[in-house]
């Protein structure tokens, strides 16, 4: 778990995150709309930093980048949690799972580690 960036200190211990467009106001002990950022005694954290879920090597062409470098390929790397909820969404037990069950997983792989599978 780390500190999370960009989020402000509110007052009784309230946290606002502002990740994304939801702002969200988070009252200790309480998760974000993604459930993946939670306040702990007024600090945001990030229960997902360095902890991905899925890292894999593909295709630029596999992905909806229309003639972005043809013939090159791209590293994902994937946490769980989101903040949208996509009917059509093909990753949804992984993107909804910290809101649905409170689940985080993914074993910590440093960001060193992170670097050497991407390249």
């Amino acid at each position: 778990m780390k500190e999370a960036r960009l989020y402000e200190k509110l007052e009784d211990n309230k946290v606002k995150c502002n990740l994304c467009n939801h702002r969200c106001v988070i009252k200790e002990g309480k998760r974000g709309i993604c459930g993946v950022r939670e306040n702990k005694s007024g600090e945001l954290f990030s229960l997902v930093y360095a902890r991905p879920v899925a890292t894999h090597i593909d295709p630029i062409e596999k992905k909806p980048l229309f003639h972005f470098q043809p013939g090159s390929r791209s590293f994902s790397l994937a946490t769980v949690g989101c903040n949208f909820r996509c009917l059509f969404c093909q990753n949804a037990d992984i993107s909804q799972m910290p809101r649905d069950s409170k689940r985080i997983l993914g074993d910590h792989v440093s960001p060193e580690e992170i670097l050497e599978l991407a390249k």
